[in-house]
């Protein structure tokens, strides 16, 4: 739009934010005073034609967990679990496809392995973005060397259940345990026992279903990450909703298991929802500009999702908001793409939006 002096338009402003996928840090810096514009066309949803009005407002609720090394018992054999092939994805958008957690899955598996084998655990290294379902989740254990064969066959029984319960959604899904290195130490015994408790206990997935737009999620929650290292274990969920007092009570829902376990919880990266505005004379504009070209209804849309719109409203309350984008598939995983042919359409759309952008 900058670069292209044919476009017919009046005044452009162009706020470009830093740290969108990561934290929102561009737009949470954003301060009162510097916006002159009235009207926020928001270039950052995944569906070409339809158009966002609101969004829910998300938090960070993490755990620390100290803990102190522990010599490895003798007759002790070291495997490595892994939990691996599932389709991940955004935390917000895909919540409500029953995709595995691998985080849920693992810890589900220690839970038994601790009680009925004597398992002990060394590392853990599961999930890798805060606003990712975790595709991914390994642990270092050992068990004793005569509980290793109903070891390796529980296992086998842990996975055959993952695949039957998850089999429509998670059809690659796999959890093995290999032989491995003995490692030089374990996670303390008192530790691991919160631990396991802690992160098999935690809430995950969706909460609660929007009551004023079906088949929209509220309230959801993912246990993202869950990760050891030099004598910390930590585990991070991502709350997002719609309703501020349904997100914190959620987070201290989640709060309550943690701090049962004896971890630290802090909550940050809190940011609003967007509350629609059906009214909203952009929305309109863009409504009747869709229709008069493609001769479609461009559809109405909430997200289960975090868009900057929320804190950028926050900060300017007076704006008239709108977010919309070209085709977009598997955000934040390894399958990310974008239909080529829906840019060019999202492009055309643009240029006469601008053209017709309604006067204050």
């Amino acid at each position: 739009v900058l670069a292209d002096n044919s476009l017919k338009h009046g005044p452009v402003e162009v706020l470009l934010t830093i740290d969108e996928e990561t934290g929102m840090t561009g737009a949470f810096e954003l301060k009162p005073g510097l916006l002159q514009g009235d009207v926020l066309l928001n270039l950052d949803s995944e569906d070409e034609g339809e158009l966002y009005i609101g969004c829910a407002g998300g938090m960070n609720t993490s755990a620390s967990l100290k803990y102190k090394d522990s010599e490895v018992p003798s007759g002790m054999k070291a495997y490595r679990l892994a939990v691996k092939g599932l389709k991940g994805g955004h935390s917000g958008l895909d919540i409500n496809l029953g995709r595995g957690n691998a985080n849920k899955l693992l810890f589900r598996f220690l839970w038994h392995a601790e009680r009925e084998l004597g398992l002990r655990l060394a590392s853990v290294d599961g999930g890798s973005l805060r606003n990712a379902i975790p595709r991914e989740a390994f642990a270092e254990v050992v068990v004793p060397s005569g509980k290793s064969a109903d070891f390796l066959a529980a296992v086998k029984d842990f996975e055959q259940s993952f695949i039957r319960e998850l089999s429509e959604t998670e059809p690659n899904l796999s959890f093995t345990a290999g032989e491995s290195d003995m490692p030089s130490s374990l996670i303390d015994e008192a530790t691991q026992s919160r631990l396991v408790k802690m992160v098999y206990g935690i809430p995950n997935g969706v909460i609660r279903m929007s009551a004023d737009m079906p088949g929209i999620v509220e309230t959801s929650t993912n246990l993202a990450i869950v990760k050891s290292d030099n004598g910390e274990i930590q585990a991070l969920c991502l709350i997002r909703s719609s309703v501020d007092s349904a997100k914190f009570d959620l987070g201290n829902m989640t709060e309550a298991v943690m701090t049962l376990a004896g971890a630290e919880v802090t909550h940050d990266g809190i940011y609003p929802g967007w509350k629609p505005n059906i009214n909203s004379p952009i929305l309109n504009t863009m409504k009747n500009v869709y229709k008069t070209k493609y001769n479609v209804e461009a559809e109405i849309k909430v997200i289960h999702a975090g868009l900057e719109c929320g804190i950028i409203g926050d900060t300017y309350p007076g704006l008239d908001l709108i977010s919309f984008g070209p085709t977009i598939r598997f955000p934040h995983s390894p399958d990310e793409k974008v239909n080529i042919k829906s840019v060019g359409k999202f492009w055309d759309y643009l240029v006469d939006t601008l053209v017709n952008i309604p006067k204050k």
